[in-house]
């Protein structure tokens, strides 16, 4: 039975602060019916897809910002989405900011089946940035005064033919959040970025941003056997010009297909899950080769300890 699943990267240019929801939407609805007509079957778009990255302006008052998160998926203004994908029997994963009943912030991200069933949400577990105002900053990059990093760890849920996880941003940056996923036997996993080129902290990263961003993910899908849906939105928002190089990747660790815009941008491949076996079942046969007995500092320490 062949487990062939047809995935597209939906790549967003930036989004504006005055941009409405209803605006972003119907752009995320262009690119979707984009992706149906070369046959996805799932849409990936990028983290935060329906506001700007709002966590570069600080606010005293928090609640200041709530306009910026979602109390409920669907909304009323993300229901057409849900609806045109339903009708148009394609899947998707959405980025988003995500307010709860008792008041918890969360990054999020959440996964749709072809016929509009909501399969899973994860919520951001590595949250970058800083937790106070910076006011010397050029801009600020504030996610962990706007959300709280999840203690859920890292879900593989059964969908499209296969095995299918998700991360956020920063998440692509750890390796303990590929292995995770691959102990679960993960074969696809589908990641949203907001990334600035400018990295205030150290600024000789800056013109390696695109080098760091396909080496994390390039290595994670082939150390275990995994595509990799890596989207961003990019270009210049707000004054903050941000990395696009969106793509997908195969369980080789080859790019199947990459952006060439910082615009809204569509791109697909086909992927085979049981490409993945070739190196589960090989070079990474988990239960053959690995040694966790000997990896005990990975769980039982956070920081260096220098003996």
């Amino acid at each position: 039975m062949s487990r062939i699943v047809n995935v597209a990267a939906a790549q967003l240019g930036p989004i504006q602060r005055e941009d409405s929801r209803a605006i972003v939407v119907k752009r995320l609805i262009d690119l979707l019916r984009q992706a149906h007509s070369r046959n996805a079957e799932l849409v990936v778009f990028p983290e935060l897809a329906l506001t700007t990255f709002f966590p570069r302006w600080f606010v005293d008052d928090i609640t200041q910002a709530d306009h910026w998160y979602e109390t409920n998926m669907p909304s009323v203004a993300t229901q057409p989405l849900f609806d045109e994908a339903k009708r148009l029997g394609v899947g998707f994963c959405l980025g988003y900011a995500e307010l709860t009943a008792d008041s918890q912030r969360f990054n999020t991200q959440i996964l749709v089946e072809r016929n509009g069933s909501v399969v899973a949400k994860y919520r951001k577990v590595h949250i970058p940035g800083h937790e106070h105002h910076e006011p010397d900053r050029p801009f600020q990059h504030a996610e962990r005064y706007y959300f709280t990093p999840s203690n859920e760890g890292f879900g593989v849920w059964k969908a499209f033919g296969g095995r299918i996880g998700m991360m956020i941003c920063n998440d692509r940056r750890w390796p303990e959040t590929y292995r995770v996923m691959g102990l679960q036997g993960v074969e696809i996993i589908l990641c949203g970025y907001n990334t600035p080129l400018h990295y205030v902290p150290d600024p000789s990263q800056d013109p390696l941003q695109g080098f760091h961003n396909a080496l994390v993910m390039q290595s994670g899908a082939y150390q275990n056997g995994t595509f990799v849906v890596g989207v961003a939105k990019g270009g210049l928002e707000e004054g903050v010009d941000g990395l696009a190089d969106s793509s997908i990747i195969a369980p080789s660790g080859e790019l199947l297909a990459k952006t060439t815009t910082s615009d809204d941008e569509v791109i697909t491949a086909t992927c085979d899950l049981d490409w993945c076996n070739n190196y589960k079942n090989t070079l990474f046969d988990f239960d053959r080769y690995r040694r966790p007995e000997v990896y005990g500092r990975i769980t039982q320490q956070r920081g260096s300890i220098l003996d």
